[in-house]
Formats: C-alpha cells, sequence, structure tokens
C-alpha cells in the first residue's frame, strides 16, 4: 500500500460523513494538497467538494480502498460501525481516524473493534467549531498508537494543530467532556446574571462588556487552582469558601425576589455548604472540587 501519491507527494486521504464538520476537514485536507476522496450517504454534499477537486466515492468500499488514511466524522459511534462494519477486511493495514464525537467508552470498544480488523486506530476530538478548521485556531486532541500518530502527524496537522494526549483511545473523549462542561457552566452563568439583570430593565448587551471581563479574571485564576488541585492543598490566597457562600446567599436572594430560576446559585450555594462541612470553609475555592470528585449524595 502507497502512502504517498507520486503526482502530489502528499498522502491520500478518505473522509467518510459530509455534515459541516466532514466538510471541513475535506476541505482542510484539499487546500493542503492531499489526494481526498469523500464518501457521504447523500452523495449530493459532496458537490462543493468535488468542484475543489475531491474524488466521490459512491461506495463506502471505495472510499476505504481509495487510501492509507481513512477519517470518519459522523453523528454517533453507532453509526461509525454501521458504515464501517461490512467493509471491516477493506481496513487492514490502514489508518483509521475517528473524529466523531462520543464517550470515552464507545472510543476504547470502537478501538478494540478496528485493531481487531487489522486497522491501525486513533481516536479524536475535535476542539473547534467547522469554520476554524485548517487554521491555526482549531485543536484537535488525538490518542492510540505512538506510530500511527506520527506517521499522520504532518497530514492531520492540515487540519489544524494536532495534540497528542496518549495510548489511552478514550482520552480525547474526555477532554471535550471537560471542556464542554466548562463551556456550559461559563454560559449558564451568564445567562442566569442576563435573566437577573433583563427582570430590572438592563439589556443583556449592557451585561455582555461585563461578563467578558469576568470571565477573563476568572481564566487568569485557572493555572493557580489547577496546581492546588493537583498538590492536593487549597491555601486561600483571594477568598475562602466562607466568603463565596456569603456572596453566593446574596445571588440566591436576588434570584428569588426577582422571580426568576434560583436552581443555579442553589446547586452552587449547596456545594460551597458541603465543602464547609467537610472543613473547607477558610480554604480556597478551588477545594469544592472535592465535593465534585465523588457521586451527587
Amino acid at each position: 500500500m502507497h502512502n504517498l501519491d507520486t503526482d502530489t507527494g502528499h498522502t491520500p486521504v478518505s473522509v467518510l460523513g459530509l455534515g459541516l464538520m466532514g466538510q471541513a476537514l475535506a476541505a482542510a485536507f484539499l487546500g493542503q494538497g492531499h489526494p481526498t476522496t469523500v464518501w457521504n450517504r447523500s452523495h449530493t454534499k459532496a458537490e462543493p467538494l468535488t468542484a475543489q477537486g475531491a474524488q466521490l466515492a459512491w461506495a463506502v468500499r471505495d472510499a476505504v480502498t481509495a487510501s492509507p488514511l481513512v477519517v470518519i466524522c459522523v453523528s454517533d459511534y453507532d453509526i461509525v460501525r454501521d458504515i464501517l462494519e461490512p467493509v471491516s477486511r477493506d481496513l487492514v493495514g490502514r489508518t483509521l481516524v475517528n473524529l466523531t464525537s462520543g464517550t470515552s467508552h464507545a472510543a476504547r470498544e470502537t478501538a478494540k473493534w478496528a485493531v481487531d480488523q487489522g486497522a491501525a486506530y486513533l481516536d479524536g476530538a475535535i476542539m473547534a467549531v467547522p469554520p476554524a478548521i485548517g487554521t491555526p485556531n482549531a485543536t484537535i486532541l488525538y490518542s492510540g498508537p505512538t506510530t500511527a500518530f506520527d506517521q499522520h502527524r504532518q497530514t492531520l496537522s492540515s487540519l489544524g494543530g494536532p495534540v497528542y494526549v496518549g495510548t489511552d483511545h478514550g482520552l480525547p473523549s474526555l477532554f471535550d467532556a471537560a471542556a464542554l462542561s466548562l463551556v456550559w457552566s461559563t454560559l449558564n452563568g451568564f445567562l442566569h446574571g442576563a435573566a437577573l439583570l433583563c427582570k430590572a430593565g438592563i439589556p443583556a448587551t449592557a451585561f455582555a462588556r461585563f461578563a467578558k471581563t469576568g470571565i477573563e479574571t476568572v481564566a487568569d485564576w485557572v493555572p493557580g487552582y489547577a496546581q492546588q488541585i493537583d498538590d492536593g492543598m487549597y491555601p486561600a490566597t483571594d477568598s475562602t469558601v466562607n466568603t463565596n457562600l456569603a456572596g453566593m446567599k446574596h445571588l440566591l436572594h436576588e434570584s428569588h425576589a426577582a422571580d426568576i430560576n434560583a436552581e443555579l446559585p442553589q446547586l452552587l450555594a449547596t456545594l460551597a455548604e458541603r465543602a464547609v462541612t467537610k472543613g473547607h470553609g477558610n480554604n480556597s475555592y478551588a477545594a469544592i472540587i472535592e465535593q465534585l470528585r465523588h457521586p451527587s449524595p
């Protein structure tokens, strides 16, 4: 099996799944000169890519056998298996890169299946939106055998900055879940604050400037808190859990007074109260992680 196209000197790539992200992936490979074969159940989604020089595969087998590097990005891991199981014999000797979002358990199960078919398997998590693919703003996490990652690192760099996180195939999904927890928690905090102010006639756009400053301030705290978490010690260099709990109770009061949903501030206060009960009242806010390390009561 050849790894380089003799005309372009670039590794041929096949991209399976042409949703918004799949189209962006294929376009990025094309943009870097890689002979790119594309497949999708709905062939019309391939038209913008074939106009750019991609080769349309009418069948999954044709796509898989066209390239030594096969990238799949679909809705979930069950669909990955549905697509690839009928052509499993054609995966022998190829590298399969799965950029589908899912759970760490599904990633590990899919890795085992792919290796059993004779493929080298890399699992990945895309930490970017489709328009960022192919730019320095896109980061994609990969895990699996180092030999497969090193062999295709340059090709995968076409998509953005490739970051190798280890041999455990479940790690990209875990990083993705952790990042989403941060995103949703931050956005929910902004939305709750906007709801509170809107009740007082303040538009969300007026809050946005202050919210951005607050988010940037919190971002500056993260490295220090991360070190405290790794050290298992939580010295209060800025404010204590007790101080934060007092503020949470004020937020809870304001939420009830404004007659808006108070579930978020109630959750925050509940976690802080548990931390205080466990003796962390005079520690830094990072100590609340001890309440998050265990299942909910």
